[in-house]
């Protein structure tokens, strides 16, 4: 290797990690998804700690929600976090308000975390990580990790078995405490955990793919292959014109 050889390398690596990083930010959301995440639960056990008013909790947990997809809609930015989370809330306050048990709000999530951490697993064990198929299009290579970049295959293998592993672990924290913990308890624990596993599983993601090859621009081969096809039939426009053009000579010719 020469002088001249590790600057290039060095620079290419670190565009590797900025491009992984940017699509990490823009899949799970970054710090504005976090907060959209965190604040109705936060919010929702603040009140019921105070005042154990389970409709006041909920009522305020699903305005804020609805309060955030509306900020984002004025600003004209992507809606798909925010509405997640409504769509968490909404089923959350409708179990509560259905039992009347103020931990059931927190239920659809608990056993949303769990399936997610499953499918994580399994989809990996199956030979289709699951974080390769979030993270694919993001990176515009679809699947073609799949069965052409093993290298990144693995990486999304990897990292779909750090987020399922984590997942997995919260849960078996969070499920004992539904059953043994009150709402309070439970609620304040819950919202504990909602951003430290989360940033461990997506430093490992970081880790993973910034180690792994480069993804292959599937948009980028396709819209070259169709430049080359616009080229060669252009030459074989060309080349018939040619052909129609000295037959008229030979007939003017002859």
């Amino acid at each position: 290797m020469t002088s001249l050889d590790k600057p290039t390398e060095d620079t290419q690596t670190d565009d590797a990690r900025a491009v992984t990083e940017a699509a990490l930010f823009e899949a799970f959301g970054g710090v504005r998804g976090m907060v959209e995440t965190v604040l109705p639960g936060l919010l929702f056990v603040t009140i019921f700690t105070i005042n154990k008013d389970l409709h006041l909790s909920a009522i305020a947990a699903l305005a804020v929600s609805l309060l955030l997809v509306v900020v984002r809609l004025v600003m004209r930015d992507t809606v798909k976090h925010a509405f997640s989370g409504v769509f968490g809330v909404a089923f959350g306050v409708v179990f509560a308000m259905m039992t009347g048990n103020a931990k059931n709000f927190y239920l659809p999530g608990m056993l949303y975390t769990l399936g997610l951490g499953l499918a994580y697993v399994i989809t990996t064990l199956a030979g289709v990580p699951l974080m390769g198929l979030i993270l694919g299009p993001v990176f515009k290579e679809n699947l073609s990790w799949r069965t052409r970049n093993p290298g990144r295959k693995k990486a999304y293998s990897k990292a779909s078995y750090a987020w399922g592993g984590i997942l997995l672990a919260k849960c078996a924290i969070l499920f004992p405490l539904y059953w043994w913990a009150d709402t309070a308890q439970l609620g304040w624990v819950l919202v504990a955990l909602k951003i430290p596993p989360f940033l461990l599983a997506v430093w490992l993601t970081w880790v993973f793919l910034a180690k792994a090859p480069a993804p292959i621009d599937v948009f980028a081969e396709m819209e070259a292959e169709e430049k080359a096809e616009e080229e060669r039939k252009a030459v074989q426009a060309a080349e018939r014109g040619d052909t129609e053009a000295a037959a008229g000579r030979h007939r003017r010719e002859a």
